[in-house]
């Protein structure tokens, strides 16, 4: 059979191109460890349709919500070594790491959004640098709303915390179980409604954001708006897969980022006081700590903010310095 010139020249460009990379479309994966329509995801995903649209399509995020992809520990190391390109954690998580990592934790160091902000500001510049030293570049970061007590039982004061099953998951929450004698139990969030309905724990601090989610009010009794602390996720990508990028690609990436932080501060607020009256709607006791309630957890925080401050040595005091001053 006679063979055109044509054809092998058309031939010839289909080979070559096939040979090529395809810079038309990136496609990333970004792990998430919260619900799909708790509002860090919910805005996980407006970032990424942000991304797409100013990108025209030339990159691609897709969110996998609810640990599907790696759990909550998982996640940042699954970014750092290019399983995934990007991802959001819980930054608490990793303070076994570096202090830093867990400023955002120390009890009563920060109880107000705009506290929780300004904190924030103050120690991105030594938490960039250790994650860059990672391999990983901050996009952006979203406060959980603050930090209550869940429990079955009452709590008038730490001493009626003594024996319950505390969920715990980071090292802060760890320690305090430890200092009011409570069992500390380390659960995520993505297991937290089978432990709960198994009766692993019966006691636990955290936002009302996962109290909500977890269908807390099926299992517990009591909610106590400590406000003890304003924890953050972490967004951040592979920063050899960000290189990568076409320089448009990258800045629009960076610009998504920016929206995003703006607009998940803000949907974290607004939240806060729809999950404390969807807690009240179905039968959970929400009040303020008892007088008693909140002097004991005081010395706790204080206790903690010097055990902190030891380990994070002259950098954290920098940090804490710098927080104060603005």
């Amino acid at each position: 059979m006679k063979i055109s010139r044509m054809t092998l020249l058309l031939a010839g460009v289909a080979g070559l191109l096939a040979t090529l990379p395809a810079s038309a479309q990136t496609k990333w994966n970004l792990p998430a460890a919260y619900a799909a329509d708790n509002f860090h995801s919910e805005n996980l995903m407006a970032f990424a349709k942000d991304v797409a649209e100013a990108t025209g399509g030339k990159l691609q995020i897709t969110v996998h919500a609810g640990a599907s992809l790696f759990k909550a520990p998982e996640i940042k190391r699954a970014v750092q070594t290019g399983q995934a390109q990007v991802g959001e954690v819980l930054i608490s998580l990793h303070e076994n790491e570096d202090p830093v990592f867990g400023i955002d934790v120390v009890p009563f160091l920060a109880t107000s959004f705009a506290d929780a902000r300004k904190l924030w500001l103050a120690s991105k510049p030594a938490t960039e640098k250790k994650l860059a030293g990672q391999g990983l570049m901050v996009l952006f970061s979203v406060a959980w709303p603050p930090q209550g007590i869940f429990s079955k039982s009452e709590i008038n004061s730490t001493a009626d915390m003594k024996g319950l099953k505390w969920r715990a998951y980071n090292a802060g929450t760890s320690r305090i179980a430890e200092i009011v004698g409570a069992q500390p139990v380390t659960i995520q969030a993505a297991e937290l409604p089978q432990a709960l309905a198994t009766g692993v724990v019966n006691a636990f601090m955290t936002s009302s954001a996962t109290g909500y989610d977890t269908k807390v009010w099926e299992s517990l009794s009591y909610y106590y708006d400590t406000q003890a602390w304003l924890p953050k996720n972490i967004t951040f990508v592979n920063k050899a897969a960000f290189d990568a990028l076409d320089k448009p690609v990258q800045d629009a990436v960076l610009k998504a980022a920016a929206a995003a932080e703006e607009r998940g501060w803000k949907m974290s607020q607004d939240k806060t006081a729809f999950y404390m009256s969807e807690m009240k709607a179905r039968g959970m006791k929400v009040q303020p700590p008892s007088d008693k309630l909140k002097d004991d957890l005081k010395k706790v925080g204080d206790q903690l903010t010097a055990d902190w401050l030891k380990r994070a040595g002259a950098d954290g005091q920098a940090v804490i310095d710098a927080y104060k001053k603005m």
